[in-house]
């Protein structure tokens, strides 16, 4: 797990020099995960060459929107964020936390506690590093740790990469999360047309980029990168205003725009599958057809299923309105209470996928006073180049 912030002058790494990055990895062990297309988005996966990347690919996202479409150049990681986070691997949909078996003695219990598998994530954004962090502190950071998560998190090497664009979704800047990567990864790059600027930001990450085929940067590719970072800066269009939003939220919880979004909401649970950092969940026993075999598992659950608030015989949350306004809510403003951060990194992930375009930014400004919110309805998720 990469605690450090960059520690190393940028050095320039040709783009042929990602396939040693990646052979590197695998020798050691690693299975390496990264962006790939995939049923018309880019999402993550196992990686075994560079030919596996989206080259020259990008994603056009809006509220409700997303799309593919080709670029003019062979970018690796000219896109910005998909469907999928990393909270899959070290967080995953499906966890067996304890089995028993029928035996002539009795019932057995155990508890898997089998190394996780070494995994390097490549292409991991500052936002997405910000979301690991917000877990982190989830699932390690109190009296109670997940020994499960600690061992994927610690077992992890981390590749990130600084944007060097952004979707009109996007707003990690106004959230501090983004878009330059400055702590939590091991190796971290900026892509430019030339190649790469590559720093370590670990003990771990120094040791591979002594392997690397890489050389000081000079000063005009330094400038290269710089520039390509600031163009993410310079396309950000959306932003929250964070200033006093827990007591803002928490005041107002009989605000009528929490009405108003329940009827546009479809309480999907599309906003909490893609988000990084929900961490909602549930367990459950499954037995096999003899009843002789019990697994215990923790699934993914969303504060939007109806059922998810259901005590002592009765649904808390049985309205649209009141789910939504829990989510929110607890996104940003008690969550700063559990954990001392805001539960949002600004990824902007579930207004690209909200199917009626609901935009969070846009329902905070109208309960702040000082925006209005629309129902921008898209349904456009398109693959669009391909011949």
């Amino acid at each position: 797990m990469a605690d450090g912030q960059s520690n190393t002058t940028e050095r320039f790494l040709p783009q042929t020099g990602l396939q040693h990055l990646i052979d590197l990895l695998t020798t050691d062990g690693y299975e390496v995960i990264g962006p790939q297309l995939d049923q018309g988005a880019i999402v993550y996966d196992t990686l075994t060459s560079v030919d596996d990347l989206p080259r020259g690919w990008t994603d056009r996202q809006e509220a409700g929107t997303y799309r593919l479409e080709q670029r003019n150049d062979d970018a690796l990681f000219g896109y910005v964020v998909g469907p999928h986070s990393w909270k899959q691997y070290l967080f995953p949909p499906l966890t067996t936390i304890s089995t028993a078996d029928r035996t002539d003695a009795g019932w057995e219990f155990q508890t898997p506690s089998e190394p996780p598998p070494r995994r390097a994530f490549l292409g991991v954004r500052a936002c997405e590093l910000a979301a690991m962090k917000v877990q982190d502190r989830v699932f390690m950071g109190g009296v109670y740790v997940d020994p499960a998560y600690q061992r994927r998190r610690e077992a992890a090497f981390i590749v990130a990469v600084n944007c060097t664009l952004a979707a009109p979704t996007c707003f990690c800047s106004s959230m501090g999360t983004g878009p330059q990567c400055t702590q939590g990864f091991d190796l971290v790059l900026t892509e430019t047309d030339a190649g790469f600027l590559i720093e370590s930001g670990s003990d771990r990450g120094a040791e591979l980029l002594e392997q690397l085929p890489t050389r000081e940067a000079s000063e005009s590719e330094r400038d290269l990168g710089k520039a390509a970072r600031q163009q993410a800066v310079d396309q950000m269009q959306r932003s929250l205003d964070t200033a006093g939003i827990r007591d803002l939220l928490l005041t107002n919880m009989e605000h009528p725009q929490w009405e108003e979004v329940g009827k546009r909401c479809l309480s999907c649970t599309n906003c909490t599958m893609v988000c990084p950092t929900c961490f909602c969940s549930s367990v459950t026993e499954v037995a096999d057809l003899t009843g002789d075999h019990v697994e215990r598992q923790r699934v993914w659950d969303s504060c939007f299923n109806i059922d998810f608030s259901y005590m002592n015989g009765g649904v808390v949350r049985n309205d649209v309105r009141s789910r939504y306004r829990q989510w929110l809510t607890h996104k940003l403003a008690s969550w700063h209470d559990q954990f001392e951060s805001s539960g949002c990194v600004g990824c902007g992930r579930c207004i690209t996928w909200c199917p009626v375009g609901i935009d969070l930014t846009a329902e905070v400004a109208v309960i702040r006073g000082s925006g209005s919110a629309t129902n921008e309805m898209h349904t456009d998720v398109a693959m669009q180049g391909e011949t």
